[in-house]
């Protein structure tokens, strides 16, 4: 069994699991992380290392240059690291842990997995932004794409679940929880999807505006006053369901709804709104649907969301079966009624199994 160790390193945060083929060995989490050397030394000091066959991390983006997992050089890290200005919160972080750990097990391959990758086979009018051509080139601008390792192993799970071929299926991912995206999948590829050049577009988040009209942010600006920064901080970490009900969590966004808060009423049917109107987007590119499926933290958990989110889609073959729905069952399962001609599923995404898997698929060429 190939033995693999799979590291998120966050800018105050490591995340690591230890994989044995496809089995678990041990997993952790270190917080208030200062020294990310210190950290990653603390935490793989006591991991049963022997035979350790590769380390694969999480790296948020890839650019255009990297549409696949890669093994990792000093040419690699150097193209990492002139991304940052895409993703300035994240690439850093993830570069600290690759130094860290090229530096800790220098005889062991490195990969790169990236956020990114999967939503390479966007079509040109998928990911081309209406811009001046010149302007977009220059500065790197069109439509990435993040959560590809959780779309990608979603999108493969559900058509097992269905009991088809990845390649002949087409699913709609919704992966809703802190950070939200949808993703249309046709034949095993992503087609379309709503995070663009960052992380911020798309859909309702705990804490992100999602997609809103780009005057907002001149407006702000030049009658609001508030600076770019300023602005920066708003959208990224001060809008979503927290800017609408004052908290982030749609647990506590139910709870105050079932209470007769307005607010989260109505941060709750801004929500659902998006994702429905998504939906029925991105039913419109493929043309047809085999499934729809939720997964991570809310997708999988809130039920009254994905109620919600799919109601009144009749007509386009969706239905949810209220019991299946609200059943505390986990796992992989379909929520939709037998009359549905589009199957609903819920499957937890699991994104460190992902890139184990892709890095794996590296070191076997």
């Amino acid at each position: 069994m190939t033995r693999v160790l799979v590291l998120n390193t966050g800018s105050s945060s490591l995340k690591y699991r230890l994989f044995d083929g496809e089995e678990t060995v041990t997993k952790g989490l270190v917080e208030e992380v200062e020294d990310h050397e210190e950290a990653l030394r603390e935490a793989v000091g006591g991991l049963p290392l022997d035979n350790l066959d590769a380390v694969g991390h999480r790296v948020v983006h890839g650019g255009a240059d990297f549409t696949a997992p890669t093994l990792i050089d000093d040419d690699v890290v150097r193209t990492i690291e002139r991304l940052i200005p895409l993703a300035p919160l994240h690439n850093p972080a993830n570069l600290a842990g690759i130094a860290t750990a090229r530096k800790l097990l220098p005889d062991v391959p490195q990969v790169a997995v990236f956020d990114t990758a999967f939503h390479s086979t966007l079509p040109l009018e998928a990911s081309t932004y209406a811009i001046d051509t010149v302007t977009a080139r220059e500065n790197h601008i069109r439509r990435y794409g993040f959560h590809g390792t959780s779309h990608a192993y979603v999108s493969r799970r559900t058509a097992a679940l269905i009991g088809k071929k990845p390649e002949h299926t087409n699913v709609i991912t919704l992966h809703l929880g802190n950070g939200a995206s949808a993703c249309a999948v046709e034949g095993g590829r992503s087609v379309a999807t709503s995070m663009g050049l960052s992380p911020l577009e798309g859909l309702v988040m705990g804490t992100r505006s999602g997609s809103l009209d780009p005057a907002i942010i001149f407006h702000l600006h030049r009658v609001g006053g508030l600076s770019l920064d300023e602005i920066d901080d708003l959208l990224n970490k001060r809008s979503g369901l927290r800017g609408l009900a004052g908290v982030s969590d749609m647990r506590e966004v139910e709870r105050r709804r079932g209470e007769g808060d307005e607010a989260a009423a109505l941060a709750f049917a801004v929500y659902t709104r998006r994702i429905k109107e998504l939906v029925g987007s991105y039913y419109a590119v493929l043309g047809r649907v085999d499934a729809i499926t939720f997964t991570a933290g809310v997708g999988e958990n809130a039920a009254t969301v994905r109620a919600a989110a799919l109601a009144g889609l009749g007509a386009l073959g969706i239905e949810v079966d209220a019991d299946r729905n609200a059943a505390p069952e986990r796992g992989e399962r379909v929520v939709s009624s037998t009359d549905s001609r589009v199957v609903v599923c819920v499957v937890p995404t699991d994104e460190e199994l992902e890139i184990a898997t892709q890095a794996r698929a590296v070191l076997n060429g």
